[in-house]
C-alpha cells in the first residue's frame, strides 16, 4: 500500500484513471436547466462496465438525456445491513478561460488528472464504479446487498436525480447505508492528523426577492424611488447582517479533536467569542469554513432589474443563496431577512422559497466504525471525526427515507483539505493519482469488511 509520498508519474492503476479521464471528456455540464447535464454519456460507460462484469444494472431517465444508473450485488441474507455507494456524473460550469489546462482534457501530468469533476466528485464516482465493479468480477458472494447509484443533476437540486429515484424507484435504490462524496481529506491540526467525514449537511433555503419602486425618466432622477438603488441597499444589508453563532454538538466533537490552545478551542466553542475569532484568523479558508459551520448564512448571488437604460426601474429581483443551520425552517428564514432588512422590509417580497431542511447521521452505527478501522490501514496517523458538511449532496434524500448516510473517500497526503476546498467548484481541479488508487481500493476492502 503507498504511504503517501511524493506523486509520481508512474501509475498503478489505470484502469481507474482511464474511467476519470473518460468521465472528464464527456462534458457533463450541469448549469440547472433541465436540457443540460446530459449524463447519458457517462451513464453509458458505467452502466457498460457494470452490465459486462455481470452485475444487474437499471438505468433511469426522468427527462431526455438525464440518466441515471442503479446497479445491484443482490446479497443472500435479506435481514443483513445493506450499502449504497452514491455517486453523480455531472458536473458545474466552468470559465475555460481561468484554467492552466483544458478542464474537459482529462489530462494527466506528473501523477495527476486535471480536469473539471476531478474533486466534485467524478474521482469518487470513477473510484466507487471500480470498487463495484471488482467485486462482481472477482464472484464476492455478500451477506447484505451492494447498490451502485450514479445519477443524475446532483448540481442542481437533484430533481432528476437522486431526488426522482427515491421518489420513483425506493426499491432499487434503497438501502441501509449510504456512501457519498467528500470526507476523508487529511487535515492536519495541532492534535494530529483528522480525516473529517460528513456525517450531516447544513438545510438550504433558496429565495428570491422583488424589490418595488416606482417608474419614471431616468433623465430626472431626483427623488425617485429607483428599485435597483433599493436593492443595492438590499444586498448590503443581507451582507453585513449577521446571525448569532450556533454551536452544535457536530462541531464541538470537531473542534476538540483539532487539539489547538485552550483559548482558541474556547473562541470556537464559544457564541459570544466566535465572531471575534474570526475577523482575525489569518487562513481566510479555515475561517469561512468555520463561519459556515455554525451559522446560517446569506448569500446574494444573482440580480435582475431594469428595462431601458433610460427608464427608473420599478422593480428588481434578487436571487438569495441562503444556508440553514439544523433545525431551521422557512419561517426562521424569512423572519431573518425581515430582520436583516429593518426598515426596508416592507417594500420587499418574498416570492420564491426553496426550502430543504439540514440532515444529519449517527456516528454510532457499525458502518462508521468499519470506516474507522479502514481509515487506520491507510492512515495509521489519522483520527476519523465527524463533520458538518455546508453544502449539499444527494446523500439528504437517502436520510429522509431512514438511511445513515456519511462522505467518505481516501485520499493521501499529497492533496490538502485547504488544496480540496480550493478546487470544488473551482479553477485548475486536478486529483493525484494516489488518491485515486486509494479510494478505489477502500471501497473495495469496505464492501467486503462490511457486508461480509
Amino acid at each position: 500500500m503507498a504511504n503517501g509520498g511524493p506523486v509520481v508519474s508512474r501509475v498503478q492503476d489505470p484502469e481507474v484513471v482511464d474511467l476519470l479521464q473518460t468521465l472528464i471528456r464527456n462534458r457533463c455540464v450541469n448549469d440547472g436547466t433541465a436540457e443540460s447535464g446530459q449524463e447519458a454519456a457517462s451513464a453509458g460507460v458505467i452502466a457498460g462496465l457494470a452490465r459486462d462484469a455481470g452485475a444487474d444494472v437499471e438505468t433511469y431517465e426522468p427527462v431526455p438525456g438525464r440518466v441515471s444508473v442503479v446497479a445491484r450485488l443482490e446479497g443472500s441474507d435479506s435481514s443483513a445491513p445493506s450499502l449504497c455507494y452514491l455517486a453523480h456524473t455531472d458536473v458545474v460550469p466552468v470559465n475555460e478561460s481561468n484554467w492552466s489546462r483544458d478542464p474537459f482534457g482529462g489530462e494527466l501530468v506528473d501523477g495527476e488528472v486535471w480536469g473539471r469533476g476531478a474533486v466534485d466528485m467524478l474521482n469518487l464516482t470513477s473510484s466507487m464504479s471500480l470498487a463495484f465493479t471488482r467485486l462482481v468480477r472477482s464472484g464476492f458472494a455478500p451477506r447484505g446487498t451492494l447498490v451502485l447509484a450514479a445519477v443524475a443533476d446532483e448540481e442542481a437540486l437533484g430533481s432528476h436525480g437522486a431526488g426522482w429515484l427515491t421518489e420513483h424507484a425506493r426499491e432499487a435504490v434503497g438501502a441501509d447505508y449510504v456512501i457519498t462524496e467528500s470526507g476523508g481529506i487529511p487535515l492536519q491540526m495541532p492534535g494530529g492528523k483528522l480525516l473529517p467525514v460528513p456525517i450531516g449537511e447544513k438545510g438550504s433555503c433558496w429565495c428570491r426577492l422583488r424589490i418595488r419602486g416606482e417608474a419614471g425618466h431616468a433623465s430626472q432622477p431626483l427623488r425617485t424611488d429607483n428599485a435597483l438603488v433599493t436593492a443595492a441597499e438590499v444586498v448590503r444589508r443581507l451582507a453585513e447582517f449577521r446571525p448569532v453563532a450556533e454551536i452544535h454538538e457536530t462541531w464541538r466533537r470537531f473542534v476538540e479533536a483539532m487539539g489547538m490552545p485552550d483559548e482558541i478551542t474556547r473562541a470556537l466553542l464559544d457564541p459570544s467569542e466566535i465572531e471575534g475569532l474570526l475577523e482575525v484568523l489569518p487562513d481566510l479558508g479555515v475561517a469561512r469554513q468555520a463561519h459556515a459551520c455554525t451559522h446560517t448564512t446569506v448569500a446574494p448571488t444573482i440580480l435582475h432589474g431594469g428595462t431601458k437604460i433610460n427608464v427608473i426601474p420599478d422593480t428588481v429581483e434578487l436571487d438569495l443563496d441562503i444556508r440553514t443551520m439544523p433545525g431551521w425552517t422557512e419561517v426562521d428564514v424569512r423572519r431573518l431577512i425581515e430582520e436583516a432588512l429593518g426598515d426596508l422590509a416592507d417594500k420587499v417580497e418574498i416570492t420564491e422559497a426553496h426550502d430543504d431542511p439540514a440532515t444529519s447521521s449517527s456516528t454510532e452505527t457499525p458502518l462508521w466504525d468499519a470506516m474507522s478501522r479502514l481509515a487506520g490501514r491507510f492512515h495509521p496517523d489519522g483520527k476519523v471525526v465527524p463533520f458538518l458538511m455546508v453544502g449539499a449532496t444527494d446523500a439528504r434524500f437517502f436520510r429522509r427515507q431512514g438511511a445513515q448516510a456519511y462522505g467518505f473517500g481516501m485520499f493521501s497526503n499529497n492533496l490538502t483539505f485547504e488544496q480540496f476546498a480550493r478546487m470544488f467548484h473551482g479553477d485548475d481541479e486536478r486529483i493525484d493519482v494516489e488518491s485515486l488508487e486509494w479510494s478505489a481500493a477502500m471501497f473495495e476492502q469496505l464492501a467486503r469488511d462490511f457486508l461480509g
